[in-house]
This record gives structure tokens, C-alpha cells and sequence, in this order.
């Protein structure tokens, strides 16, 4: 550590493709930010060693000298307590010690990891939408869907570090099939893929006219969806107001846990705007037991654009410094 340099933790998000980094400072400024491939059928310490070495050779052509005083993670099934990946759904390593590992070439400094979804809420909390909020929920749409509760200012990790799965929680126990071998799982709605699957549910079932027909699974992207909603298409209407009900349903249950003073929105299909959150306040107000209603504002995050990810891990090592 060079005294008197600036001062700058590392933010890393592992994800099943790419591996995004930057150097985050306390007031969220990131610089150096890169990415490499993740490669996750290679050997875990291999994965390290290259990463070590992108992110050094990174901090060497920043042109000047900083001070790293920490690194934050965010994976899939990246557990808190343990700082291990425990059996990711789509990596290839199993159970690995990312703790550990890292920490062989980063002596002295402390490095963290937690999901995802956990990070992108500690980094909404100090970066974004949830500053000076004390009590919210973020949920992450992507593939899946994931989710981050806060209370009393603090991430809710539970006992084993895995508490706030919203995307497992069951819509329909006889509903379509998760991968992971279970049926009705809320992300099987409504994560981007879910959104797809319900596009071509409803396909089946009517015969309206749709410019969506003409797409194949892999062919549709949520852009293809929320375009043909702004122009009216009946069946990409149906298909938001179909994911909003569901999802508000199942946030009205969710409001009743940890009474939120907010509702935080991250990725793709979030770019649908009203036609996405219109129907999911619709249906959460009309489901929420009384005492809760207008209460929890529905808000898109402050930090589409940046780079979340690696802002959100950055902002879980700042916050382990912070503590000392």
C-alpha cells in the first residue's frame, strides 16, 4: 500500500461468461473498469491466477499509484458467511473457496463476497435509489430473478447466508419447470426468460395478430416485447400485465415480512417502464393486507447505466471496512 495515494477498493463481479472489474472509490467514482472471460470449465485457481494478473496489469496503466484497501465480490450462490460459491447453476466449479483463494495474493487486506443480487442492493444503498432508506427490497431481473432484503439498514443474509431468494418462492406448484427440477418458481415467470415463455404461452392460446409471431424463442428479446407493447400489440400487452400481476401478488406476501419503505427494480425488463410497473403496483396494492397499502414506493434503480455489478461489490468491501 503506497501511503498517501488515493484510495480505492476493487470490485469484481464473476459472472457465467464475463468477469467485470473496476477500482471503486468511497464516493462510487470507478476507474480501470474491465472484464475478462470466466471460462468456468477451467480449474478454479486458474480462473484466480488470471484474474489476479488482468486486474494487476489494469492497475498498472491507471498512470498513477492508489491505495487498495479491500476487494468485494458478487456470484451466483456466493455465500457471505463462508466466502465460498456453493454449487452455482451455471458454473462449472462446484464449491469453491473464493475467499481463500484470492486472499493468497492479497495478504493483509480483507476481500469479501456475497450473490449477486446482495451486492446490487448494498450498492443501491450507497450509490443509488436506497440512500438514506433503512428498510427496502431490491430485485434484479435478468435470466432469473434475483433479490436483496434490507431491514433496519442491514442486509438480511439468514443463518446459512442464503435468506432472500425471492425468484424461488412458489407461484404455482404444478406451473412450469425450473431447471433445478422444481415447478412454479416465481423466476420462472418472471425474470426475461419468464416474460418469453409467457409471450409464447399466450401465442398458443389466442389468435390475435402479433408481430411477435414471427420470432422464434431464441430469435425475441425483451426489446423485440416492450417495442411491440408501445405500438399496442395485444399479446405483448397481455404478456406485462400477465408478469405484473404475479410478480405483485407475490410482493404483496413479500411487503408483509419486512414492511419495505421501498421497492428497487434492476435490469432488462425494467427498459419496459410503466407497462411493466403499472400492472405489478396494480396488483400489489389489491393484495396488500390494508395496513401496508400506499406505502411501498416501486422505483427503477439509480445505477442502470454504470456498471452495478462491480459498484455493488464494491460497495459491500467499503462497507466491511467501514465497520472496523
Amino acid at each position: 500500500m503506497q501511503t498517501g495515494a488515493p484510495e480505492f477498493v476493487l470490485g469484481v463481479d464473476i459472472g457465467g461468461t464475463f468477469t467485470k472489474y473496476g477500482f471503486v472509490s468511497r464516493q462510487g467514482e470507478c476507474i480501470g473498469e474491465n472484464s475478462l472471460p470466466t471460462h468456468a470449465d477451467e480449474p478454479f485457481s486458474h480462473f484466480v491466477a488470471r484474474l489476479v494478473q488482468a486486474v494487476e496489469e489494469t492497475r498498472q496503466n491507471l498512470g498513477y499509484p492508489i491505495q487498495l484497501r479491500g476487494i468485494g465480490m458478487g456470484a451466483p450462490n456466493a455465500n457471505y458467511y463462508t466466502g465460498r460459491i456453493e454449487k452455482p447453476a451455471n458454473l462449472s466449479w462446484g464449491d469453491v473457496d473464493v475467499v481463500g483463494q484470492l486472499s493468497k495474493y492479497y495478504k493483509g487486506i480483507p476481500v469479501v463476497i456475497t450473490n449477486d443480487a446482495n451486492a446490487a442492493a448494498i450498492g443501491e444503498m450507497r450509490f443509488g435509489a436506497a440512500q438514506n432508506m433503512r428498510d427496502f427490497i431490491m430485485i434484479t431481473l435478468g435470466t432469473g430473478l434475483g433479490s436483496g432484503l434490507v431491514a433496519n439498514g442491514q442486509l438480511i443474509y439468514g443463518h446459512d447466508g442464503f435468506a432472500g431468494e425471492l425468484g424461488h418462492i412458489i407461484v404455482d406448484p404444478n406451473g412450469r419447470m425450473h431447471p433445478n427440477g422444481r415447478r412454479g418458481a416465481l423466476e420462472t415467470y418472471v425474470s426475461a426468460t419468464g416474460i418469453k415463455r409467457t409471450v409464447f404461452q399466450l401465442l398458443a392460446e389466442y389468435p390475435d395478430e402479433s408481430e411477435l409471431r414471427n420470432l422464434s424463442f431464441h430469435e425475441m428479446t425483451g426489446e423485440h416485447i416492450t417495442a411491440a407493447a408501445q405500438r399496442g400489440d395485444k399479446i405483448a400487452l397481455e404478456a406485462y400485465e400477465y408478469t405484473g400481476r404475479i410478480l405483485g401478488i407475490k410482493l404483496a406476501d413479500t411487503v408483509a415480512y419486512t414492511s419495505p419503505e421501498a421497492i428497487i427494480f434492476f435490469g432488462g425488463p425494467t427498459k419496459a417502464g410503466d407497462l411493466l410497473l403499472n400492472p405489478i403496483k396494480k396488483h400489489m396494492e389489491a393484495n396488500l393486507f390494508p395496513i401496508y397499502r400506499n406505502k411501498v414506493k416501486l422505483l427503477i434503480s439509480a445505477l442502470e447505466g454504470r456498471n452495478a455489478a462491480v459498484l455493488g461489490a464494491s460497495a459491500l468491501v467499503w462497507q466491511e471496512i467501514e465497520k472496523t
